[in-house]
């Protein structure tokens, strides 16, 4: 028989059981008792960071550069209600998190004490699990199922609501090797008559055509998926989530579909008769007006989560499996289809309409996202949410030894840089490249000092051209250019109906090389082409952070684009 232990001790027997060796934290009161605990443990390091938003994207980040899931620890209150920005974004593209919030002993809860909030009950819609533990005898077997929840089936956040006197309270030390939940049983099988049918639309298609999620990435099933493209010949379009699933440079590779898809990705969805989609919720940036996608498809679905299937796109043959399980069945029966004629028209859209910007108007995205390439045969890529990220949906190119990380259904501003820190904390060895723009930077700007005390060198290369310019860019193009609250440069002498830059306007705040450069770290600005390359090789050099801020045309637009709710194949292109 065990010996009874303190409920923070056996909280720290769980993280090691679960092999956790870094844990994102920050401190306040109804923590201090787990802290103290860590303390003693040198074998988990604890990161912390400067604020709890920050910290939350560090966990993700640090959980799907890895595949191990991520770990917050924050106080009551304030620490609490911080996080649930991540949480939602975790929930939406499925990173296995499991945060742990303090809470004021059981005797005070309800009577709105100091810190206090109930954060089970504000955030049961965006974790896949949350409790507050109640008695301390439960505590190893809660622990347990967090992290199982977290992890199987659709990865995503589970939040464990932990009262100070739990933590303190004495109790049974063994933590459980497993966990058997009612209600809870992942699909760990794929149904064979299902995905027989599926394969048989799929064989017998003339515009056959894969359209790969996130779920590829996460199930770490790219190996099978490009295996099943060799087999098959079929073309591959993916969403903003499964970009990566195989190579960008891969023949059968033909680009993003969606709101800011490639005009080619879009117009084979509209074309194609059997669409065989694979780990993506069909959320409306794919789909546009429903009515009208993949209007001549059957469409097959794959997803693990039996939730996703036939929610917002009524499919002909759903098939609930994990990824891997679905394509090594198929990988059995695979066979070469013969698919030139319905290449060759693709590769006509593609030259009708090729994904590029002008080259004869200075420095461009392209420009730099093309020079990243370049000079980082392997990395991990990080975004934050804006225009900057989708020019890297469109150029970035990904293959086996790169990753890409982005906030895609939540779209998070201020995801980014924190992420890349995560990310390099969790793949010391990798290069870490975040892509920013000046609006999402300055979100989370404070964890430059996380990154520093980490030493955690991420490259941070800012798409500065003076506005939010997602939103600048929708103005401009349906708002009759009336910039309402989208130019950061803008202040009290600014006149009232400004139509864009002038040689008037007030210089920009702040200074990001000088703030930069104030936290101890390295930076430069570029603003010509011919500076891109040197700038880049200097920051691969840094040891610490390096920021680089690229000076963009406010005028840039993301493009292709279509207009909410309209149908894909209706793109704006000029």
């Amino acid at each position: 028989m065990a010996m009874d232990i303190a409920g923070r001790k056996l909280f720290v027997k769980a993280l090691l059981e679960e092999g956790v060796d870094t844990v994102f934290g920050y401190p306040g009161g109804m923590v201090t008792d787990i802290l103290d605990e860590l303390y003693k443990h040198e074998e988990i390091e604890l990161v912390l960071p400067r604020h709890e938003q920050g910290l939350i994207h560090e966990a993700e980040g640090y959980a799907r550069a890895t595949g191990k899931t991520g770990v917050c620890i924050v106080t009551s209150g304030p620490g609490a209600t911080n996080i649930i920005t991540g949480l939602a974004d975790a929930h939406y593209d499925s990173i296995p998190l499991v945060c742990i919030t303090g809470q004021v002993p059981l005797n005070l809860i309800g009577n709105d004490a100091f810190q206090e909030v109930d954060v089970v009950g504000m955030t049961r819609s965006i974790t896949k699990y949350g409790v507050t533990v109640r008695d301390r005898k439960d505590l190893g077997r809660i622990l347990k199922m967090a992290f199982y929840i977290a992890r199987t089936g659709r990865p995503g956040p589970v939040l464990i609501d932990l009262p100070k006197d739990i933590q303190t309270a004495a109790g049974p030390g063994e933590y459980p090797a497993d966990v058997s939940i009612r209600g809870y049983k992942p699909n760990e099988s794929v149904h064979i008559g299902q995905l027989k049918k599926g394969y048989k639309l799929l064989k017998s298609a003339r515009k056959p055509l894969f359209l790969i999620g996130g779920g590829i990435n996460i199930s770490k099933a790219n190996d099978k998926l490009l295996a099943l493209v060799e087999k098959t010949h079929i073309p591959v379009v993916t969403t903003v989530m499964g970009k990566g699933a195989i190579p960008t440079s891969h023949p059968c590779y033909v680009g993003n579909s969606g709101m800011h898809g490639r005009y080619a990705a879009n117009m084979a969805v509209g074309e194609c008769d059997v669409l065989f989609s694979i780990g993506t919720r069909f959320n409306d940036r794919i789909t546009g007006d429903l009515n009208e996608f993949a209007p001549k498809a059957q469409i097959v679905h794959v997803d693990v989560d039996t939730a996703s299937i036939s929610r917002n796109v009524v499919v002909d043959v759903p098939i609930v499996a994990d990824a891997n399980l679905a394509l090594e069945k198929l990988l059995e029966w695979a066979e070469p289809q013969n698919t030139d004629e319905w290449m060759e028209q693709i590769r006509e859209w593609n030259q009708q309409n090729p994904l590029e910007m002008r080259r004869d108007r200075g420095m461009t995205p392209q420009m730099i996202l093309e020079k990243i390439n370049q000079q980082f045969p392997e990395a991990i890529i990080v975004t934050d949410v804006g225009q900057h990220q989708m020019w890297a949906t469109q150029y970035i190119e990904l293959n086996e030894n790169k990753q890409f990380i982005t906030s895609g259904g939540l779209g998070t501003m201020g995801f980014g840089f924190p992420a890349a820190i995560g990310a390099k904390i969790g793949c010391p060895q990798k290069p870490v490249v975040c892509i920013s723009g000046d609006g999402g930077m300055q979100m989370n700007i404070q964890e430059l000092a996380t990154a520093m005390a980490q030493q955690a060198n991420v490259i941070v290369c800012i798409f500065n051209n003076y506005y939010l310019g997602m939103v600048r860019q929708m103005q401009q193009l349906f708002y009759g250019k009336r910039y309402e609250a989208t130019c950061l440069r803008r202040n009290k002498g600014c006149p009232k109906d400004c139509k864009g830059p002038n040689p008037g306007c007030p210089p920009y705040e702040p200074d990001f090389v000088k703030l930069a450069q104030s936290y101890g770290a390295w930076g430069v600005r570029v603003t010509k082409e011919e500076e891109i390359v040197p700038a880049l090789e200097e920051a691969k050099q840094c040891k610490t952070p390096a920021l680089i801020e690229f000076m963009i045309a406010t005028e840039e637009l993301v493009l292709p684009m279509v207009k909410g709710g309209n149908p894909m194949t209706e793109m704006i292109l000029k």
